[in-house]
């Protein structure tokens, strides 16, 4: 196979990468995640040679846009002046319809490992993917894309893990902006099955001047660990 022209390969990734097995769980709304992702590709100048990629992707804790942010963000780069002034005016008038989420995300190259089968791409992706499906885990995805510039496959499946999550982190973010609700169920599920934890629980609602309004269920929560 020849190589692909150097100005094309962007477009050219893209349109030939296939998310065969995106993964089941959505992002994280509150912390971070970590994606195992498979990518298969086939040697640009060898034939009946595949190469198989294994890696981790962690994506970041998302984050609400607001309008002030988005104009202290690169984003903003590429706007005349005039242009993203309007844009964050538009933003301000629509921030109860609408919610702009940032993602971040890094390929995490300590875990990146790579293999070179000899058979045909069709066999090797069958056997990744009933690997993957036996293994059943709900963060996994299975991708098939070329072999340079290989990261530009797995930028796909981002896009669609984001399409995927957005619309829950999105729901998630408003009700509780800053996670602290999130946070106090968490240590509220750490307490209940470990005594030792009331103290960290306590120290949180005071410090996020919550206590007041979980005194009864933290009392309650005390009582069933003494009785």
């Amino acid at each position: 196979m020849s190589k692909v022209p150097q100005e094309f390969d962007f477009w050219y990734a893209v349109n030939n990468t296939e998310v065969v097995l995106a993964p089941r769980n959505r992002l994280e709304t509150f912390g971070a995640t970590l994606i195992n992702y498979r990518l298969v590709t086939e040697l640009m100048d060898v034939v009946g040679q595949v190469r198989v990629r294994e890696g981790r992707i962690q994506a970041f804790r998302p984050e609400i846009l607001t309008p002030q942010s988005l104009t202290e963000s690169p984003l903003g780069e590429g706007f005349h002046s005039g242009q993203a002034e309007d844009f964050v005016r538009w933003l301000r008038q629509h921030e109860a319809e609408i919610i702009l989420l940032k993602y971040g995300f890094k390929i995490r190259q300590e875990t990146l490992t790579e293999s070179i089968i000899h058979d045909s791409i069709e066999n090797v992706v069958d056997r990744v993917k009933t690997d993957l499906e036996a293994k059943n885990d709900p963060l996994s995805a299975l991708v098939v894309g070329v072999d340079e510039p290989w990261e530009v496959c797995l930028l796909k499946l981002l896009f669609e893990v984001v399409k995927h999550s957005a619309p829950r982190n999105a729901r998630d973010l408003r009700a509780d902006p800053d996670g602290t609700h999130h946070e106090i169920e968490r240590a509220f599920r750490a307490a209940a099955r470990n005594r030792s934890k009331l103290a960290p629980l306590a120290e949180l609602l005071t410090r996020t001047d919550k206590f007041k309004e979980y005194e009864d269920r933290f009392f309650a929560l005390v009582r069933s660990h003494s009785s």
